[in-house]
């Protein structure tokens, strides 16, 4: 099965550069290499980290921390997801 951790934080007023780079640092270094990774970027300074991992749905996975409260406008929301067939 593969699962899919979704990330997404809403960057502090001026610090949506930071916020990416931070993100980008965290991704690199999970414990544990997840098989596909991506960064992306949004308008309303959003900034979203997808991870795939080969893993049961509650299998324990690395995730990114939350961020320094200062570098976010708001609490960071997650979402697991199953990767299903077309």
């Amino acid at each position: 099965m593969t699962v899919a951790l979704m990330w997404e934080a809403r960057a502090a007023e001026g610090r949506a550069d930071e916020l990416l780079a931070w993100a980008r640092a965290q991704a690199r270094t999970l414990p544990a290499p997840p098989v596909r990774r991506e960064t992306l970027r949004a308008p309303g300074d959003r900034v979203l980290v997808i991870t795939w991992w080969d893993a049961e749905f509650d299998a324990e996975l690395p995730e990114l921390p939350e961020p320094d409260a200062e570098l976010v406008a708001r609490a960071v929301h997650r979402w697991r997801f199953e990767v299903v067939g077309e």
